[in-house]
């Protein structure tokens, strides 16, 4: 079966190169994101592999049909990117990498919170240039501070393993509470007393109409001021100028975020030598308390790995007419 990959880059081509060794497995490298101005590179494909920026919309989903593609494969966890209704009309199926390794998102959103805290990138950059002074470096003890966690899945629940362990009081809000979290002493509660008490809120749900702009003004007027804020989901589950105000205004005291709402536009790109026309984020960049890593959460070689091998397993499966266990339905 001939796949074409879309947003590929050279780590992509490395792993997938290194693992395939499935002789039906034909693979096409598109450094292209899927959308619709692309989609007629899909034609004389049977499957089309995507990564989280690829937008399938109905009318690339339409062509995509067009062009006789049977299989969408994510290598992502996330599908708010795909119209999964189109693609079920369309008789095309849709599969996921449920789970790659959650520590490593995990361990990121906890690099995060430690790099604004104490300033290591602001000092790492003073020493390079002769500057020895602790002024303005100063951080908090992250031991005793309650930790707020909304979304407990498995990088949710690793990540809350990682707070427990710095002596942090976990807090949680779920619609699905887990039993084996509750026995390691994280308490449930609803989403506002999670605002009212946290010292540090970490966001690892999904993306779905329910949790769009979770946070947004109404939230932050519910925090603590100079609350710290970490995101290494999915960029929409924050309003962009509500954060702004919220930054503007000192209500909130730090933002770490690995995801950004209009980051199709920017992540996994270099515009070091062009002048970026994204003003939010721009305005962003400018306030010293803020921390903005371009969707690498994800990016360790144990991740990798088994995102390579997860997607190749569900291709095969297609390919072979067995029960996709990865299978994204509505």
């Amino acid at each position: 079966m001939r796949i074409a990959f879309f947003s590929t880059k050279s780590y992509d081509r490395e792993f997938f190169e290194k693992y395939n060794d499935n002789p039906d497995i034909d693979i096409t490298f598109y450094e292209a994101r899927l959308k619709q101005s692309t989609v007629n590179l899909t034609a004389g494909f049977k499957a089309v592999c995507v990564f989280v920026n690829d937008k399938i919309n109905a009318s690339v989903i339409t062509g995509l049909k067009e062009n006789g593609v049977l299989l969408i494969a994510l290598r992502c966890a996330g599908f708010n990117n795909i119209d999964l209704e189109a693609a079920d009309k369309a008789g095309i199926k849709v599969v996921r990498v449920p789970a790659y390794s959650p520590e490593a998102v995990a361990e990121h959103a906890v690099a995060l919170i430690l790099t604004l805290n104490r300033k290591t990138h602001k000092a790492f950059n003073r020493i390079r240039e002769g500057n020895f002074s602790l002024e303005r470096l100063t951080g908090f003890n992250l031991h005793g501070k309650t930790v707020g966690v909304i979304g407990t899945g498995k990088i949710g629940a690793s990540f809350c393993r990682i707070m427990k362990g710095f002596g942090c009081e976990v807090i949680a809000h779920d619609l699905y509470p887990s039993e084996e979290l509750i026995s390691l002493g994280i308490k449930y509660c609803e989403k506002d007393i999670l605002f009212t008490r946290s010292d540090i809120i970490s966001l690892h749900c999904p993306l779905i109409p329910e949790t769009k702009h979770i946070i947004n003004r109404q939230a932050y007027g519910k925090m603590k001021k100079g609350v710290m804020l970490i995101n290494t989901s999915r960029g929409a589950l924050v309003n962009t100028e509500d954060t702004i105000e919220a930054l503007k205004e000192e209500k909130l005291g730090y933002l770490g975020i690995d995801v950004y709402e209009q980051e199709e536009k920017l992540f996994f790109r270099d515009f070091s030598e062009s002048i970026i026309k994204d003003e939010l984020i721009t305005r962003l960049t400018t306030f010293p308390n803020v921390l903005i890593t371009a969707h690498q959460a994800f990016f360790t070689r144990e991740a990798l790995e088994q995102i390579t091998l997860t997607t190749l397993y569900n291709i095969y499966r297609f390919i072979n007419g067995e029960k996709l266990i990865n299978e994204v339905t509505l």
